[in-house]
C-alpha cells in the first residue's frame, strides 16, 4: 500500500510540473546571467581574474621544461630522454591556436563595455585590463604562428548553413605586431601607474609589452632579409627590412619610459649582498621587489600553487627526496664570463693539457659572473643551507676511476671503505640527479616545505622585469647605431653581477648583445624567440654533434653550435702521500643518454597551423616549408 501512495505522489508532481510553465522558466541556479555578472564589480572582477589565469605564454614554472629547452640543460629525467634522442622538433610544436580565449575576452569587453551598474572609473580599467590580455596572446600567436585573423569582436553563427561571414584571412606578420604596439600605446594611461601592482596589468606591463614586441619585430624585419625562404608573398610571414629601424625607435622609447621612471620606481634589485644570493633573490623574494613588473604570482595553500622547487631541487637531503631534473649544461655554465668581463672556459686542464687539480670542489668557479651561481647550483654550493654532494668518482693515481652505480656509494680503496660518489650524482642515466654536474637554482624556493608535496611553493613566474627592459633597450639602441646607450645600459646588468671591467662602446657588438641575453635571461622562457627572430636558430641548432673540444671554443658567439649538452664532472684524487691527495679535478662529459643532436628546421621558425583549421576556414594559408 505504501508503495502505491509514493508513486502516485510522484505522478501527482510529475504531473503539476508538466503544466507549471514557470517550473521550466525558472533560471539555473549554477550560471550567473550577463546582466548580473557584469554590473557586480566582484563578479566581473572574478571573470577577469579567470581570464588572467588562462595566459598564455612559453615558458611558466609549471612546467619545467619550459624553461630549460635548446640544450641550456639536460633533463635528468628518465620520460625526457627521449628529447636527447631525436633529430629536431615537428612543424606543430608550440603551436596555438586558442581562439575560444579571444572570444571570451572580446565578449568580457564588450559585456563591460555595456554595463550600466560599474563605476566609470572601473570600467575603464577592466576594458584596459582586457585588453592587455587580448594583446598579450595576440603577441604569443603571432611569435609562433605569423600573421593570423585580428578578431576583435564576439563572432556569432546565425545558423543559416552559410559560415563563409565567420571566416577571416590572416593579417600580416606586421600588422599583428602593429596591433599589439598600438594597443599598449592606447592602454598604458589608462592601466595603473603602480610598481605594486605586480600580477595585474599596470602601465609598466603594458609598456614593456610593447617595448618586447616592437624589438622582436624590428629584428624580424632585418634579420629575416637573411631567411628568404622564411616568408610568405602575402606577408604573414616575413617583415619588410625597411621598417626595421622604426620598430627599434618603439622599442627604445617605450624601454626609456620605464627606466627613466614615467611608470613608477622600477629598478634593478638590489638588496642582498651576496651578488649571488642577489640574483637569485629577483626570481622569489615578492617583497618590495623593484624589478619585476609583470608576473603570474601563486599563493599557498589554494589551488594556485606549483612544483618547481619539488621537481628540480637538489636530491640530497630534499623534503620529498626528489629533484634534480632540470641539469644546466655547460654550454651555459662556461658561458658566464671572468670578473674581468674575459670569455674563457672553465680551466679543467693546463697547457700540457694535464688536469688541474683543485683545492676546492667549487674553486674552478671563482671569479666569475655573479650571475653563474645565482642561475646554477654548482657542486660547492648550498641550497636550504645544506651543501650538495657532487662529484662523480676517485681518481686513482694510475689513472683509473673508481666510482659507484648509487647515491653516495662506498667502496673499499686501499683497505679502506671511502665513499666514491656523491648522493647527488652524478650518475650517468640515473634519473633526478646531477648528469651535467649541476642543478639549477633560478626560481628554486628556499623556504621550508617548497619541496613537498603537500605544499609546494607559492614563487612568481615573472613574465616582464626591469633587467629584460635594460637589454631591450640596449639591443634597440645597439641596432640604431648608438652603442654608447647600449654599453650603458648593459654595463648597468654587468655591475650587478660584479663584472669590475665595463663594456665600452666599441666592444658593442651583435655577438655581445646576444651573449648578455643568454646569461641574464637564461631559464626565463625567453632564449627560444631570441634565436627565432635573430634567425640564427637553423645555424644554432644545425644537426651537428659538438665535440669537447667545440664545447669549449667560441664563448660569446651567438651562433655558437647548441645543438647537445655538455656537463662537467668533480673527480676527488686518492693519492695519499701527494700534494694532490683529496684535491679535484674537473672532466668533461656529454650524457650517455643524448645520442643525436638536434636540427632546426626552416620549417620550425613558424609552428603548423592544424589541417582542421584549414578545412574550417579556406582563407587561412599554410605557413612556409610545411
Amino acid at each position: 500500500m505504501k508503495k502505491h501512495i509514493y508513486i502516485l505522489l510522484a505522478l501527482a508532481l510529475l504531473s503539476g510540473s508538466c503544466n507549471d510553465d514557470e517550473f521550466l522558466d525558472r533560471d539555473p541556479t549554477q550560471i550567473i546571467p550577463s546582466d548580473k555578472a557584469y554590473n557586480s564589480p566582484e563578479l566581473t572582477l572574478s571573470i577577469l581574474a579567470d581570464l588572467y589565469n588562462r595566459y598564455h605564454d612559453f615558458g611558466t614554472v609549471e612546467n619545467w621544461q619550459s624553461l630549460s629547452r635548446f640544450n641550456v640543460a639536460f633533463w635528468s629525467d628518465n620520460g625526457s630522454y627521449g628529447a636527447f634522442q631525436n633529430n629536431g622538433w615537428g612543424y606543430g610544436d608550440w603551436g596555438t591556436w586558442d581562439y575560444g580565449y579571444i572570444r571570451d575576452l572580446n565578449i568580457f569587453i564588450e559585456e563591460v563595455t555595456a554595463s550600466e551598474g560599474l563605476e566609470e572609473a572601473l570600467k575603464t580599467r577592466f576594458i584596459a585590463e582586457a585588453r592587455f590580455l587580448r594583446a598579450s596572446y595576440y603577441f604569443t600567436l603571432v611569435k609562433r604562428m605569423g600573421g593570423v585573423p585580428l578578431i576583435l569582436e564576439p563572432l556569432e553563427y546565425d545558423y543559416s548553413g552559410d559560415p563563409t561571414y565567420l571566416q577571416h584571412s590572416r593579417e600580416t606578420e606586421a600588422a599583428v605586431y602593429d596591433f599589439v604596439i598600438q594597443e599598449a600605446e592606447e592602454i598604458r594611461d589608462v592601466l595603473p601607474n603602480d610598481v605594486n601592482s605586480k600580477s595585474r596589468a599596470s602601465m609598466g606591463a603594458a609598456l614593456a609589452m610593447q617595448c618586447r614586441a616592437a624589438l622582436y619585430a624590428g629584428s624580424i624585419a632585418k634579420y629575416g632579409a637573411t631567411t628568404p625562404q622564411v616568408a610568405l608573398p602575402g606577408g604573414e610571414v616575413g617583415i619588410p627590412a625597411d621598417r626595421a629601424d622604426g620598430y627599434y625607435t618603439t622599442a627604445l622609447q617605450a624601454a626609456r619610459k620605464i627606466i627613466n621612471g614615467e611608470a613608477g620606481a622600477y629598478d634593478l634589485y638590489q638588496k642582498k649582498p651576496d651578488l649571488a644570493d642577489n640574483f637569485a633573490g629577483i626570481f622569489y623574494d615578492k617583497a618590495s621587489n623593484p624589478e619585476a613588473i609583470f608576473v603570474e604570482d601563486y599563493k599557498l595553500q589554494t589551488g594556485k600553487r606549483h612544483g618547481f622547487t619539488i621537481s628540480n631541487q637538489p636530491r640530497f637531503g630534499a623534503e620529498e627526496e626528489e629533484g634534480g631534473r632540470i641539469n644546466p649544461a655547460l654550454n651555459l655554465v662556461q658561458s658566464f664570463e671572468t670578473l674581468n668581463g674575459e670569455f674563457e672556459p672553465l680551466p679543467n686542464k693546463d697547457a700540457s693539457g694535464n688536469y688541474i687539480a683543485y683545492d676546492g670542489i667549487k674553486d674552478i668557479f671563482e671569479n666569475r659572473d655573479a650571475r653563474l651561481e645565482g642561475t646554477v647550483i654548482v657542486p660547492g654550493s648550498s641550497f636550504k643551507g645544506q651543501e650538495v654532494d657532487i662529484f662523480a668518482g676517485i681518481q686513482l693515481p694510475d689513472g683509473t676511476v673508481v666510482s659507484g652505480d648509487s647515491r653516495g656509494q662506498s667502496k673499499d680503496i686501499d683497505g679502506t671503505s671511502v665513499q666514491v660518489v656523491g648522493f647527488d650524482g652524478p650518475i650517468d642515466g640515473m634519473e633526478h640527479v646531477a648528469q651535467s654536474g649541476f642543478y639549477v637554482r633560478k626560481y628554486q624556493d628556499p623556504k621550508d616545505g617548497s619541496g613537498q608535496r603537500g605544499v609546494q611553493s607559492d614563487v612568481w613566474f615573472i613574465r616582464y622585469r626591469f633587467g629584460e627592459v635594460l637589454l631591450n633597450a640596449a639591443e634597440a639602441a645597439f641596432e640604431l647605431g648608438q652603442p654608447d646607450v647600449a654599453a650603458e645600459y648593459m654595463n648597468r646588468l654587468r655591475e650587478r653581477a660584479g663584472i669590475t671591467v665595463p663594456l665600452a662602446p666599441g666592444d658593442i657588438t651583435f655577438d655581445r648583445i646576444a651573449h648578455e641575453r643568454f646569461v641574464e635571461l637564461a631559464f626565463e622562457g625567453l632564449y627560444f624567440f631570441d634565436l627565432k627572430r635573430w634567425r640564427i636558430a637553423h645555424t644554432v641548432m644545425d644537426g651537428t654533434e659538438i665535440s669537447e673540444t667545440e664545447i669549449m671554443e667560441n664563448i660569446g658567439s651567438a651562433t655558437k653550435r647548441q645543438t647537445q649538452p655538455y656537463g662537467l664532472w668533480p673527480y676527488k684524487i686518492h693519492d695519499p702521500g701527494n700534494a694532490d691527495h683529496q684535491k679535484y679535478i674537473y672532466k668533461i662529459i656529454r650524457p650517455s643518454r643524448v645520442t643525436a643532436s638536434d636540427r632546426f628546421r626552416f620549417g620550425n621558425y613558424y609552428s603548423e597551423i592544424g589541417q582542421d583549421i584549414l578545412n574550417n576556414n579556406p582563407k587561412i594559408v599554410k605557413n612556409p616549408n610545411h
